[in-house]
């Protein structure tokens, strides 16, 4: 089958597609951020507040990628983490807790400093107006 030439205007064919590798090659635009798989906005791999970004700092989401030490990329399950609420530590700082939608194992993540804190504060009154949540969560543990 031969391929169709879509006509721009009069008689102009189409440019012809760069190749992927281009831009996402090794050392590309991308070498330093990754892409949310939520919002898929594009996000700095550079925290203020913490040394290893590993959640979006738009809408909060993450993937399963660390196993027991953060910054650690040795989980195989890759799955989508679900930010469900909000802990604080001792000192004040606070912690957000994510859940796989793949595994179902739960962590806590460091909030960096460039977080939106209107999703940060919706995130903490989630638990109260969602107590299906909490339930998930201890059923969870």
């Amino acid at each position: 089958m031969p391929r169709r030439t879509h006509a721009r205007g009069r008689g102009q064919d189409r440019r012809p597609q760069r190749h992927k590798d281009v831009l996402h090659g090794r050392g590309g635009h991308r070498a330093h951020d990754f892409r949310c798989v939520h919002c898929r906005l594009d996000v700095p791999l550079d925290a203020p507040g913490t040394a290893h970004r590993n959640h979006c700092p738009h809408c909060l989401a993450s993937l399963h990628v660390d196993r027991r030490t953060p910054g650690d990329r040795g989980s195989d399950c890759r799955g989508r983490m679900e930010a469900l609420g909000v802990s604080a530590r001792p000192d004040g700082e606070w912690m957000i807790i994510h859940q796989c939608r793949s595994c179902g194992e739960l962590s806590a993540n460091r909030i960096a400093g460039d977080d939106n804190a209107l999703a940060l504060v919706r995130l903490v009154f989630r638990p109260l107006t969602d107590t299906g949540i909490a339930r998930r969560a201890l059923l969870a543990m």
